[in-house]
């Protein structure tokens, strides 16, 4: 019993000291690369700001990275706030040099009609395709024709899952309580992808 209370005894006697957090503080100007840091033990708060003053010098690597990146985001949050006080923040606008991925898919479409030797297979064009091409506004009535005559050739998963989604639009469509609540176009071309794929 008395080795297990020397031992206990040794354990309690050992100092323990508490870790300091360090609370960066940015100067009010964004553009300022200045910034403080000051030490703040756990326990109290310190009653002189003037000694809690610390170095960079006196940090690890490893905390002054940590803490140039905070001071960095702080400082591009507050940029970007004063920014938009002053209504200088621009919504981000597309490039107007690249096209969108209608215009993308229906010219693979047209690739695919005219000049098949030159043509390539792209995953993400055929899958734009079947994702959208039940709607008139992005698949025009003249590339719709063309996709039946690309539909009729699709094979293996594509197949098949084109087939589920049209016969499930066709459910939906029956249980419809009135035809305008179904799209009739839209169900003029679920009707003709059936037609060719079943």
């Amino acid at each position: 019993m008395k080795k297990k209370k020397i031992a206990s005894d040794s354990i309690s006697e050992a100092p323990i000291t508490k870790k300091k957090k360090l609370n960066p503080k940015v100067s009010e100007e964004p553009d300022s690369l200045v910034s403080e840091v000051s030490e703040v033990p756990d326990s109290a708060v310190s009653k002189d700001d003037g000694q809690n003053s610390l170095d960079l010098e006196d940090l690890s690597p490893e905390e002054r990275r940590v803490l140039e990146r905070k001071l960095k985001k702080e400082r591009k949050k507050e940029k970007k706030r004063l920014e938009k006080e002053q209504g200088i923040i621009e919504e981000k606008n597309e490039d107007p040099s690249k096209p969108s991925a209608a215009k993308l898919a229906l010219q693979y479409l047209k690739s695919w009609s005219k000049k098949h030797s030159e043509w390539k297979f792209q995953k993400t064009r055929q899958t734009w395709l079947l994702m959208n091409m039940y709607d008139e506004e992005k698949v025009p009535d003249k590339y719709f024709r063309i996709l039946l005559k690309y539909l009729d050739g699709l094979k293996g998963s594509a197949r098949e899952t084109t087939i589920q989604k049209a016969e499930a639009y066709m459910k939906e469509c029956d249980s419809a309580e009135t035809q305008e609540e179904a799209d009739s176009k839209k169900t003029e071309r679920v009707r003709e992808v059936l037609q060719l794929l079943s």
